[in-house]
């Protein structure tokens, strides 16, 4: 494993993941403000990473598998906080859809690479806007303080639940690639069969 600077940053935003949890168990006044300080750093070294990873072609097979356990994790994480601090099913289900999306669509993922077909769920638009309303709906719902006057939680909610459609919708895209690969290797295995 190369310890380059992506990778560096993917390491960085594992070890703010026990960070945010403590952030989030203090009692203090500046524990909300705090953790989404965290939470937005974490999220920009994950743009950062990516970025850095592509444009110093410093893109590695443990770099591809580490950045997103990184990020799913410390979402997982912020979203549990989130529903801890609001325990409705306001703030549940959209924190149930995105959880369970991720874990379908690695899964999927995975399941794509054994059979070198990756590339076919390679993450596209809708999966990039989901991400970016994910992130500030997050930072957003971790604050919980009013930002120039607007109170930061029903927008967060808001964008949380943008994030959760486009959830939703990103993974039927990806499901629907993968089927559309898994029939093209069935129908190009069939006809290997009939000749």
């Amino acid at each position: 494993m190369e310890m380059t600077l992506p990778n560096i940053l993917t390491w960085l935003r594992i070890l703010m993941i026990p960070v945010l949890g403590l952030l989030f168990l203090l009692p203090a006044p500046w524990a909300n403000a705090a953790a989404a300080i965290v939470f937005a750093l974490a999220s920009f070294t994950d743009w950062l990473d990516g970025f850095l990873a592509r444009r110093w072609n410093q893109v590695s097979p443990f770099g591809a598998f580490l950045d997103p356990v990184a990020d799913k994790l410390i979402v997982a994480i912020a979203l549990i906080i989130v529903v801890v601090e609001a325990p409705t099913a306001l703030t549940a289900v959209p924190a149930a859809i995105i959880i369970g999306r991720e874990i379908a669509v690695s899964a999927l993922r995975e399941w794509m690479a054994e059979l070198g077909q990756r590339s076919s769920v390679a993450v596209g638009m809708a999966g990039k806007v989901k991400t970016a309303a994910q992130m500030i709906a997050i930072v957003l719902l971790l604050y919980r303080h009013e930002i120039a006057g607007i109170p930061s939680w029903p927008v967060g909610l808001v964008l949380l639940y943008i994030a959760a459609g486009l959830t939703l919708y990103s993974m039927v895209l990806y499901l629907g690639a993968a089927l559309r690969t898994l029939d093209g290797i069935e129908t190009s295995g069939n006809d290997r069969e009939s000749e």
